[in-house]
């Protein structure tokens, strides 16, 4: 048993090691630009080997955006799960959003950012569409929670939802991009963009 779990854990972590290369060649060399035979030659491997794990490059990217999407979304649904008030729920994901972005900022470029703008890359694609869709929804089921609540201005859940992500979506690209601008203290800028987009849909007492 200690054997088969050690060759499990030398698979997963050989698996992890081509998906950490691949995202490392396609930020800085475009998806185009990037074979198979040059993410085996980053890990020092054959092209062979990294056929035993995925299909084809694009099976490698769709799977980056995949594990992208799915970590951010297990962060959302743990606050969407969460028993406190609704407005406060939405506050702490759109810091948690940024939050993340910051902290992955190479997975969140692939997946956000640069994957989609390079030839060949299909953002339709089935696998990545679910796993966003998937992702969306649980900041989409807080606005859903701060409605049911009587605290939003507004009744479309999805312009509400779109509005907000698109937000906390703006201010993460312009910090991982590092676009030159002189921006305030990162956390007072982070904390402002969040309040002025919650604000501006909470429903005002009185």
């Amino acid at each position: 048993m200690a054997v088969q779990q050690r060759r499990a854990r030398e698979r997963e972590n050989l698996r992890q090691e081509i998906l950490d290369a691949a995202r490392t060649l396609f930020l800085k060399n475009g998806f185009e630009n990037v074979s198979v035979r040059k993410i085996a030659d980053q890990i020092e491997y054959s092209p062979g080997t990294i056929y035993l794990y995925f299909r084809d490059k694009a099976d490698i990217f769709n799977t980056l955006c995949e594990e992208t999407f799915s970590k951010l979304a297990r962060r959302l649904k743990a606050i969407a799960d969460d028993s406190c008030d609704p407005i406060e729920k939405l506050r702490r994901a759109g810091r948690a959003y940024v939050d993340f972005a910051l902290h992955y900022p190479h997975h969140y470029q692939i997946t956000f950012i640069a994957g989609h703008k390079e030839k060949g890359i299909k953002p339709e694609d089935a696998r990545i569409q679910t796993a966003g869709v998937n992702c969306f929804n649980q900041m989409r089921l807080i606005v859903q929670q701060c409605r049911e609540a009587d605290q939003l201005q507004g009744e479309d859940i999805d312009e509400i939802s779109q509005a907000l992500w698109a937000a906390v979506h703006g201010v993460s690209t312009l910090l991982i991009t590092q676009c030159g601008f002189p921006f305030i203290e990162r956390s007072r800028l982070i904390e402002r963009v969040v309040d002025m987009a919650v604000e501006g849909v909470r429903k005002k007492s009185g």
